[in-house]
């Protein structure tokens, strides 16, 4: 027999459909999503939801095919490629449309090597790792800065160029410059970013699970 619950104190919501119900609402009446593209608004708010910020649409930029292009990566079966293993925790799978894997390779054993030799962070040192199989795939860098600039320097020297970026790293040292590096890319690489210092592991799931799946509540 399953243990009894605590005796309720306190008046609030327990159902997790109607607690995602009425946030998903509250957010759509309160905040501003008039600048964004269709598309994009319920990426926005599912953001939105993570961060607890209403002002985050201001800092927001999307590509204008960044919809259309990692959605339509994933359900074709590509990859997805993070720099953080939160990031690809945070996923939630069955929003994937083709059981897509998710890699992050900072527990790789030639992780720290590369990293010493190039005198570079784990992170981008990881980046340098993912292949080929990164060719069409669906990117989410939200922690590291030279994760994101280390990304952008192979495609420039002729590497394999992913479908879409997810490119929020948060930070003091770097951050908002490899935001403004993605967005000035000039190989029309379909991105989103969160402007300035903000992202995170949160921000960055949050946005691959409503890329992942259109449906607001699933």
């Amino acid at each position: 027999m399953a243990e009894a619950p605590p005796l309720r104190r306190y008046d609030y919501v327990t159902d997790p459909t109607e607690i995602y119900r009425r946030s998903f609402a509250q957010i759509r009446d309160e905040a501003d999503l008039s600048s964004l593209p269709e598309d994009a608004r319920t990426v926005a708010v599912r953001m939105i939801h993570a961060s607890g910020d209403l002002e985050l649409t201001s800092a927001l930029a999307f590509h204008p095919r960044l919809v259309s292009a990692a959605r339509g990566a994933l359900e074709a079966g590509a990859p997805i490629f993070t720099d953080a293993f939160m990031i690809a925790s945070g996923v939630t799978r069955r929003r994937l449309p083709a059981d897509n894997a998710v890699h992050c390779l900072l527990g790789d054993p030639r992780v720290a090597d590369r990293a010493r030799a190039w005198s570079t962070t784990r992170s981008a040192a990881a980046v340098s790792l993912w292949g080929p199989e990164l060719e069409g795939a669906v990117v989410a860098i939200g922690n590291a800065p030279t994760a994101l600039f280390h990304l952008l320097e192979q495609i420039a020297a002729g590497g394999p160029r992913p479908a879409a970026v997810i490119g929020i790293p948060v930070g003091f040292v770097g951050s908002a410059e490899s935001k403004v590096a993605l967005v000035e890319n000039p190989w029309d690489l379909p991105y989103l970013v969160v402007h300035g210092r903000r992202g995170g592991s949160a921000l960055c799931a949050s946005a691959l699970n409503a890329l992942a799946q259109e449906a607001e509540l699933a």
